[in-house]
């Protein structure tokens, strides 16, 4: 069987994404031949056997006004792309994957696709009538998150499935570091404060403008508190001016982007999750899976993970969120993570996502 794995783009940025893709491929049958293909950027992408860097320009892909004129031969391009490689299911990468992937696989009978909706989009009516017009024999769309799939049922009117991203327990926790050894890594001090991590692309969605003014505000009153953001983006320079005009240029660490994020989750006492919105939230699935508590949104995603477990605040509320983080800071850390863990069943969640992965794959 040969997969190709269709991504919009590499990079930090789409990390996260990246990762599900690869839960999704690691369930492929044994002897599959799989390959990845990047429109944008450069990078290894899910760890397949090749990645082909397409260096497609933004304007391209969206093909609007005269560049319009481009799709045909940009089409021709992917439909021979295809073909060389016997392509037999492609896994793609959301909804701008698809607007640029299925007018070449409609006449691709023996090709059968899989798109993967990682977060809420805008579908506008040529969306619906393109998604619409591939035969369900041959097309399957997955989100990650019930909610998620609600949302899109609803507006596309065909069904979509529930694929709950899960990461494997056992390797996941097999690279951990230990707390001290973690903190040491973020040149944290190893005694005498309270760790607060947050972990996410720095962008407006993932709330982490108002969680600075939370924690200015939850600081004053718990003085050993220290902020650490993990992560890179466009709001970094914002992000910094607001650290330096609350006083928090002592409290609170931005170290970027770190590579083996997922084995530093051990230094933090609580993870806090702020986001305005979530397709499902890796973030807090590998901060359970490492036994740290989670403080997050009042999000449907999130309650449908941890459900009466989960300690939550209102996206957006920064005097709401102070309280909450005081109030996590004098809870039992250990008690709350470990019913956490109960709530989200990683390991039950792991054989369920890995059924419907290989489900998923299967040939036409």
């Amino acid at each position: 069987m040969n997969i190709i794995n269709i991504m919009w783009a590499g990079g930090s940025p789409y990390v996260s994404v990246h990762k599900v893709h690869q839960q999704i491929l690691s369930q492929a049958e044994p002897g599959a031949r799989i390959s990845s293909w990047l429109l944008q950027g450069r990078g290894s992408c899910c760890s397949t056997e090749s990645t082909r860097e397409w260096q497609l320009s933004h304007r391209l892909l969206k093909g609007r006004h005269l560049w319009m004129l481009l799709r045909p031969w940009l089409h021709g391009r992917l439909r021979e792309a295809l073909e060389q490689a016997n392509a037999q299911v492609l896994v793609l990468d959301g909804l701008g994957v698809s607007r640029l992937i299925l007018p070449v696989v409609q006449k691709m009978p023996d090709v059968r696709v899989a798109i993967v909706f990682h977060g809420k989009t805008r579908l506008r009516r040529a969306d619906v009538a393109l998604l619409r017009s591939i035969p369900g024999s041959r097309l399957s769309i997955v989100a990650v998150s019930q909610t998620l799939a609600s949302a899109l049922e609803q507006d596309l009117g065909i069904p979509v499935n529930v694929l709950r991203t899960a990461l494997e327990p056992k390797g996941f926790r097999r690279g951990l570091l230990e707390p001290e050894q973690a903190r040491q890594a973020l040149n944290l001090p190893t005694q005498g404060v309270r760790v607060m991590g947050a972990v996410g692309r720095l962008v407006d969605s993932k709330g982490f403008d108002y969680l600075l003014e939370a924690f200015a505000q939850a600081s004053q009153q718990q003085p050993d508190l220290r902020l650490v953001i993990l992560g890179e983006g466009v709001q970094r320079a914002l992000l910094e001016g607001r650290i330096k005009a609350l006083g928090l240029v002592d409290k609170v660490l931005m170290p970027g982007h770190c590579n083996g994020l997922a084995q530093l989750y051990r230094a933090f006492d609580w993870v806090l999750i702020p986001s305005h919105a979530e397709g499902l939230g890796l973030v807090l699935q590998e901060a359970v899976m490492a036994e740290v508590p989670v403080l997050c949104s009042d999000l449907s995603v999130f309650r449908e993970q941890l459900g009466d477990a989960g300690l939550y605040a209102p996206a957006g509320d920064p005097q709401a969120w102070a309280k909450a983080i005081i109030d996590c800071a004098g809870l039992p850390a250990e008690q709350v993570a470990a019913a956490q863990q109960q709530a989200l069943a990683p390991d039950q969640a792991w054989q369920r996502f890995s059924q419907a992965s290989r489900e998923l794959l299967r040939t036409p």
